[in-house]
């Protein structure tokens, strides 16, 4: 007998209209855990054209709808439960808050006549959303089936016209179930903002007269790659990045100095500018580990969507409001009309110095990291996406990796979320079928988020996991050394990380030499399946080095 409901028979429910409504604003995956609370909101779901994507937990939910935004450039939606689906995911929002990545949260909460009254219902919290607002663009709470259509247009809106952010909206659970009325037809009015045709001009003139030019390129400038390029070439000017900027020049790009701003010599070359152009970049200290500005001794052209970055602690003599393409792509022609192609021979010669002294630098453990990066990228396919954890190896791997082009190389910058790279390079792949991806993470934060193995096992999701086990927390280890407190908690047993790939059905693999290692990377990034590699330090001649700052630290 068939038992299927035929949803003909009754009117639409605001879930069912909600599932609707997001495939009509272009979203094609939602990421979650189904729970009592969100049935209604599952209700119509198995009959769309979305894809549901099931979590082991909901932080994984969001950090793989981080991931699979990076990749796409498109919002995906979290599904979350009233009270711990919320407060479990909002680690994970608040990575992507910090990183600007467009994410859509719909949460059930109780019903509308239990709001605020402390009744002891299931999952209750005293304010849900009071706790999402600070993690996201807007949060809000649809009273009424007809609010659903108006925030929804409001969230992409922002995503559209804003710096792209995550956005929240909770929808009680007797609204959820509700008959719907009304159009719920998209409308999608907003654009970014464009550069005053003025500004275009002025910045162009305080280039073309610059004696010493030098730009620095953040995530919102990954649009404007290819005319950055021949902008820094037509002035000679070195590009320094943050992370997020990685690959906006290839990384043997001679004028390509990559991110680098956190180091003393990177700072210094920077001093010398007597005009910078800032594009896309919050210049946040933490990716730059000063509490001081940036050594900004000459002038500073600032574009940036976000109104709020052109009015900070960097003096800026040119704030520029604008989406970063059009407004490149305009400085760039009126440059050109104002001055010819500059030589580039003595910069260049200059950053390739630089270059080599940043590498040469490298001592101890550092360069450990720096060989383990080299036999990574070097057994990897250019184009293949890295999405990375909070790690020694990754932060080395922040300045070190050669990215080629955007969106190879990808590190919860800022907000600094351990767990991150599993669940993220899980998103990616669902994202972008096919692609090469790779998850970098350290003993310590695998743990966060290895339940998610389960996700890229029933998916067969073709993500090579490289685990950098070096049994402790190394970085706060190394730190504590240094400042002479004696290490607590940073040093620890590790499980049998392979079995557990094994026990998901996961091919697993402990290479045993650095040239092993190589091997096993690319056979298993060719091989197109879910794979997990284990690499430790002495692979790489760490040993004596990491006994001697494990003995510093009366381990």
């Amino acid at each position: 007998m068939n038992n299927r409901f035929d949803p003909s028979l009754r009117p639409q429910t605001t879930g069912e209209a909600l599932i609707g409504a997001l495939a009509a604003r272009g979203v094609t995956h939602v990421f979650g855990i189904p729970g009592v609370h969100t049935i209604e909101l599952y209700r119509g779901l198995a009959e769309s054209r979305l894809e549901h994507v099931l979590s082991k937990h909901e932080q994984g939910a969001g950090f793989m709808a981080d991931g699979y935004a990076r990749t796409t450039g498109k919002p995906a939606a979290c599904f979350l439960i009233t009270g711990p689906g919320v407060t479990n995911a909002l680690t994970a929002v608040g990575q992507a808050y910090s990183d600007s990545v467009p994410m859509l949260l719909i949460a059930s909460t109780l019903d509308v006549s239990d709001h605020g009254r402390q009744r002891g219902r299931l999952h209750e919290s005293r304010n849900q959303r009071a706790m999402a607002e600070q993690v996201t663009a807007f949060a809000a709470t649809c009273w009424r089936p007809e609010d659903v259509p108006e925030y929804l247009d409001r969230a992409f809106a922002l995503f559209d016209s804003r710096r792209p952010r995550p956005v929240y909206l909770d929808i009680p659970m007797d609204v959820l179930s509700a008959p719907v009325r009304g159009d719920w037809t998209p409308r999608r009015l907003s654009t970014r903002p464009a550069a005053r045709p003025q500004d275009i001009v002025r910045a162009a003139g305080l280039l073309a007269g610059a004696r010493r030019p030098m730009m620095i390129v953040g995530g919102g400038a990954r649009g404007a790659a290819g005319d950055l390029r021949v902008l820094a070439e037509h002035l000679a000017a070195p590009v320094f990045s943050t992370i997020a900027g990685k690959g906006i020049l290839p990384a043997d790009h001679p004028l390509w100095l990559d991110a680098v701003l956190h180091r003393d010599d990177g700072r210094a070359l920077l001093a010398e500018a007597d005009v910078v152009l800032t594009v896309g970049s919050e210049l946040a200290q933490s990716e730059f580990l000063t509490g001081a500005p940036l050594p900004l001794a000459g002038e500073m052209i600032r574009i940036d969507i976000d109104h709020e970055q052109l009015c900070d602690q960097h003096a800026t003599t040119l704030p520029i409001l604008a989406d970063a393409a059009p407004a490149v792509a305009g400085i760039l022609e009126a440059v050109r009309s104002m001055a010819p192609a500059r030589s580039r021979g003595e910069i260049e010669t200059q950053v390739a110095r630089l270059r080599a002294e940043l590498r040469a630098g490298e001592k101890g453990l550092d360069a450990v990291y720096l060989m383990a990066l080299e036999t990574i990228s070097t057994s990897l396919p250019s184009e293949t996406m890295i999405f990375t954890d909070m790690t020694t190896i990754a932060y080395a791997g922040n300045y070190l990796y050669p990215a080629t082009t955007t969106g190879r190389w990808i590190h919860p910058a800022g907000f600094g979320s351990l767990g991150y790279a599993l669940p993220a390079a899980i998103g990616a792949a669902i994202g972008k079928p096919g692609s090469r991806v790779v998850a970098i993470v350290g003993d310590g934060g695998f743990q966060f988020t290895l339940t998610e193995l389960a996700v890229m096992a029933e998916l067969r999701l073709p993500v090579v996991v490289l685990l950098w086990n070096n049994n402790c927390f190394g970085q706060i280890h190394k730190g504590m050394v240094q400042r002479n407190v004696v290490p607590v908690g940073t040093v620890y047993p590790t499980p049998d990380f392979l079995a557990i790939a094994q026990a998901y059905g996961i091919a697993s693999h402990a290479p045993a030499t650095a040239d092993e290692a190589s091997r096993t990377i690319a056979e298993a990034i060719a091989a197109g399946a879910p794979a997990v590699i284990e690499l430790t330090p002495d692979l790489f001649g760490a040993t004596e080095t990491t006994l001697k700052l494990l003995d510093a630290a009366g381990s």
